[in-house]
């Protein structure tokens, strides 16, 4: 038939069936389809990733969280001037902070592993022993009368954000005293959680030398705060996988798979509070150092780069199929496009789900070849061909290795992506130099 004897439905009907150009807007509206279910793919590993940290959360308040350790310092009230709404002067209450010449702490960090479900969790206990030394107080830089100081109330106190991790009582040795440390701290303008205890201060005490040891349990990291004039920390762990984070990374370290030892030197220089002060506040926020106890692969972090490139995929495996249909005269249904994006967006859910119990390495294997040889088997049954049904297999082969190497070299991902879509987009041009789009589109 001839198309000057084709009806006017006819005609259109074989337009639509032969245009390349109504090919494409269904592959592009089939693709934007697809951004549906992957949409969902990238908010379920969201949710997985929230599960885990709200299950590691519950476990670590249990336990103890993590843990910034602040101080000691050294609080003297005095009685000051101030004036009231109404403009008089009244009597208050307000303090001096004096920090130490010299703050040493070592201690071991304990880790431990425990699980809650199906997620595992970093507890840790580490035994801290502090000692250094306190300057005389000198009240001379300031205009503070001798007779205002209240020598009486003195106390020192040491920041402890999360107080259910203590494990024993804390026992300072001032001098040749011991003093007990109870729970709270009478100023909370300088911290909110610690533990605190009256020293026997007066104005002709001396430098005192102090130590005291610290059994704590935490979570996810253990930081200090370098309160001292001179302050040298050393760390040491069995775990292999720390992370140095905080203001200043550690002078010494050394990191093998039977743990790692740390130590900083950090001078008061290095910070942006002075060794004493009164009547201010300042935020010790900026300056803490330590380190966090990390689980070697965060497989939800991976999953979730790795379903970034679901929608790059799909199109790569549906110019594919595209390309087949023009250059071997073979017609596949929208529907059949469909199923095929659903397989390869169900290919992160696999990968999600698998990598919860097993190695992300070897859960992407598994996702992938389930994947690969789920599609190349379709392919072979649509088009009755097995070399077309390897040429599929071959081609989401080479992409899902692609994609695995870029989750793999994080500093390298944009070169690397950069350099592939530019690989792939140089072969679309050359396969696409054969296709004679126009006479294609035209009605025979």
């Amino acid at each position: 038939m001839t198309t000057n004897e084709m009806s006017l439905f006819e005609k259109l009907n074989h337009w639509l069936r032969n245009s390349i150009s109504v090919k494409m807007i269904s592959i592009g509206i089939l693709i934007l389809i697809l951004l549906i279910p992957t949409s969902m793919i990238q908010s379920l590993i969201t949710e997985r990733q929230y599960t885990s940290e709200a299950a590691v959360n519950e476990v670590s308040a249990k336990w103890g969280n993590e843990q910034m350790i602040t101080g000691p310092v050294l609080v003297i009230p005095y009685k000051a001037m101030t004036k009231n709404d109404k403009n008089e002067y009244v009597s208050t209450i307000d303090y001096t902070y004096f920090l130490p010449d010299k703050l040493n702490i070592n201690g071991e960090v304990f880790p431990e592993k425990r699980y809650r479900g199906i997620y595992e969790v970093v507890l840790y206990n580490t035994k801290l022993e502090f000692s250094g030394r306190f300057p005389k107080p000198d009240f001379s830089e300031w205009s503070i009368p001798e007779n205002d100081i209240i020598w009486k109330d003195a106390f020192i106190c040491i920041g402890i954000p999360d107080m259910r991790g203590i494990k024993d009582n804390i026992l300072i040795n001032w001098g040749n005293e011991s003093i007990a440390l109870n729970p709270g701290i009478e100023n909370n303008n300088l911290m909110t959680s610690g533990v605190s205890a009256r020293l026997p201060v007066d104005a002709t005490t001396s430098a005192k030398d102090f130590s005291f040891r610290i059994n704590l349990n935490g979570s996810k990291g253990l930081q200090f705060v370098p309160m001292g004039k001179e302050t040298h920390v050393k760390l040491s762990s069995k775990w292999a996988n720390p992370s140095f984070n905080g203001a200043f990374l550690p002078d010494k370290r050394n990191i093998d798979k039977k743990g790692f030892t740390a130590e900083w030197k950090i001078l008061d220089l290095n910070r942006n509070f002075p060794q004493k002060w009164h009547s201010a506040t300042y935020s010790f926020g900026d300056s803490y150092f330590g380190v966090n106890l990390l689980i070697p692969v965060d497989h939800y972090q991976k999953a979730l780069r790795t379903a970034k490139y679901a929608i790059l995929i799909i199109c790569l495996t549906f110019l594919v199929f595209f390309f087949i249909e023009l250059l071997n005269k073979r017609r596949i249904h929208p529907f059949q496009y469909l199923l095929v994006g659903l397989a390869l967006c169900l290919f992160y859910s696999l990968l999600i789900s698998i990598s919860e119990h097993l190695n992300f390495n070897l859960a992407y294997y598994i996702s992938s070849f389930a994947t690969i040889l789920a599609v190349s088997l379709f392919t072979k049954s649509v088009f009755k061909s097995i070399k077309l049904g390897l040429l599929v297999a071959l081609e989401l082969i080479i992409l899902y290795a692609f994609i695995y190497i870029i989750i793999q070299l994080q500093d390298y991902a944009l070169l690397m992506g950069s350099i592939g879509l530019f690989i792939v987009l140089s072969f679309v041009m050359y396969m696409s130099r054969k296709i004679t789009w126009i006479k294609n589109n035209a009605v025979e």
